[in-house]
């Protein structure tokens, strides 16, 4: 028991540290538009969206059942907090490893594709929900094309409507606009970020008996949003750089697209209980916004750089996973035996 409380305490430890990097990480997501196109400051941009973060991590706990339970089940694994503490520190490492390079790599992917590799690694594929786990990756998989599609939609309506507008006019009234939809964005990524952290707490809370069901505490809960928030609050500027002026150039009108196309697939994968990449989503939007505007705005170069890290990151997490699961096992093993 003494051995399963130290395990569960650095597991929650590690968890909210993930939570904090995935908070700074993808700040980026939710205000980069906003502050390309002038109509936040930084300061501002970044208070607004830890507030927003907070409060749409402490509204719905779907996503985190889903992660908690659908990936593999920890009522039967019989190794579940040296599994969770292994899939922590991979998708940690990862996820650090893509922050300073400034690629926005998926948060979402990192965990997930952790969490299977160290649940394969320990217990074998036959451990694997496949079900629940394709599912998912669907979600991750499709959500992009469809933030594609919504943001292509949206930019070409605005265009078509606004066509006779007189620029400045209408930059400043959506710039007026961008205010709600990055906070609209930043309630939406708490939303859904945030109950991953939630998830995995959960399971390892399963996973160790400390509770006999799926439901997410309040003080999970309580801790995963603040987590957030507190990372919200540090910024991650090297991804702010990409996703707001390397993929194309914003301008009011684009930006508000952007943030509203994502925003409505992220809330909508959150209300079907399903874990998406918000940095896919909005990244995506960026993209189809961009091609509404022309084709040749987007700048593609920067484009596929961030498609290769969305698609080398689930098996190269799972790698990651299971070494350290490896590595952790080892060390449990070692101590057990001192």
């Amino acid at each position: 028991m003494d051995t399963h409380l130290l395990l569960i305490f650095v597991i929650i430890t590690l968890a909210l540290t993930f939570d904090f990097i995935n908070g700074f990480h993808d700040t980026a997501n939710a205000i980069a538009t906003s502050i390309s196109t002038k109509a936040l400051t930084p300061r501002t941009a970044i208070i607004l969206a830890s507030v927003m973060n907070f409060v749409g991590a402490m509204t719905f706990t779907g996503v985190a059942k889903t992660i908690g339970g659908k990936i593999a089940d920890p009522f039967s694994l019989s190794n579940g907090l040296v599994i969770v503490l292994a899939a922590l520190l991979a998708a940690s490492v990862w996820n650090l490893i893509t922050w300073y390079y400034g690629l926005p790599s998926s948060s979402s992917h990192a965990l997930i594709g952790s969490l299977t590799g160290a649940v394969i690694t320990a217990a074998g594929f036959s451990a694997v929900n496949f079900h629940g786990f394709i599912n998912i990756l669907k979600a991750l998989i499709f959500s992009p094309l469809v933030a594609v599609a919504t943001g292509f939609t949206i930019m070409t309506l605005i265009k078509v409507v606004f066509r006779y507008a007189v620029p400045h006019r209408i930059n400043r009234r959506f710039r007026m606009l961008q205010v709600f939809t990055a906070a609209f964005q930043a309630f939406s990524h708490g939303t859904n970020d945030a109950q991953k952290t939630m998830g995995i707490i959960t399971f390892a809370l399963v996973a160790g008996g400390f509770q006999s069901s799926l439901h997410v505490p309040f003080w999970v809960k309580l801790s995963a949003a603040l987590a957030m928030a507190l990372g919200t609050s540090v910024g991650g500027w090297r991804i702010i750089k990409t996703v707001g002026t390397r993929i194309i150039k914003l301008e009011p009108g684009s930006g508000f697209s952007a943030d509203l196309s994502s925003t409505l697939v992220i809330l909508g994968a959150t209300l079907l209980k399903l874990p998406v990449s918000t940095t896919h989503v909005i990244s995506s939007s960026v993209i189809g916004v961009g091609t509404a505007r022309r084709f040749s705005t987007v700048k593609w170069g920067t484009a596929r750089k961030i498609v290769t890290a969305w698609l080398v990151t689930l098996p190269v997490t799972a790698v990651l996973a299971g070494l350290s699961y490896g590595l952790c096992a080892g060390i449990s093993r070692l101590a057990a035996v001192l």
